[in-house]
């Protein structure tokens, strides 16, 4: 019996997977930071590429055996789910708005499951530690904005969260550019 390797060629998903998550990440607070209101272009954009895009990437992980990139995009993907559900239903009469306390335990279980995958993100590349540091540090200050309803606290939130979605960014294109070059032109370690 003749027994037939099959190799696996197909593109690294996880950099598609970060643009997706450091886009969505970034827009979204840059109105928590006070520059816009919130609007539909934050909510097609987070069901767009924070929803769609990173769920398609975490199936993409999960075929390329990537246990860890399966759990975070396919998780982050169901994040921007229920937060446009969560802002968007009760304006169309099905439920209510959460409270500022309700989601605040939202946010902190998100930073718990997010402490999780960062303890995870230890035996990884200094680049992935420091982003998945301040995601668990974006959670954080959500939810103590969210428990406090203190203003500055949120305004600072989301400027955190713009420096968090750039690093995604930067270590996707720091991934793109090994492939295209083949060889590393931004560090990652």
């Amino acid at each position: 019996m003749e027994h037939t390797m099959i190799k696996d060629q197909t593109a690294n998903p996880g950099p598609l997977g970060l643009v997706a998550f450091g886009l969505s990440t970034i827009l979204l607070n840059l109105h928590n930071a006070g520059l816009f209101e919130l609007d539909t272009m934050i909510l097609a954009m987070g069901l767009i590429m924070g929803c769609s895009v990173q769920i398609i990437v975490g199936v993409m992980e999960w075929k390329k055996n990537n246990l860890f990139g399966m759990m975070a995009f396919t998780s982050y993907g169901a994040f921007w789910i229920s937060l446009v559900i969560l802002l968007v239903f009760p304006k169309m009469g099905l439920g209510t708005v959460p409270s500022a306390h309700s989601m605040g335990y939202y946010l902190s279980i998100w930073g718990v499951y997010t402490f999780g995958l960062f303890i995870a993100t230890l035996k990884m590349g200094k680049a992935m530690t420091w982003l998945f540091g301040t995601v668990v540090v974006l959670f954080a200050l959500l939810a103590a904005a969210s428990f406090s309803g203190i203003h500055s606290i949120h305004t600072l939130a989301g400027i955190e969260g713009v420096v968090c979605g750039a690093s995604a960014l930067y270590i996707a294109l720091a991934q793109l550019y090994v492939e295209v070059y083949k060889r590393p032109l931004l560090p990652l370690s």
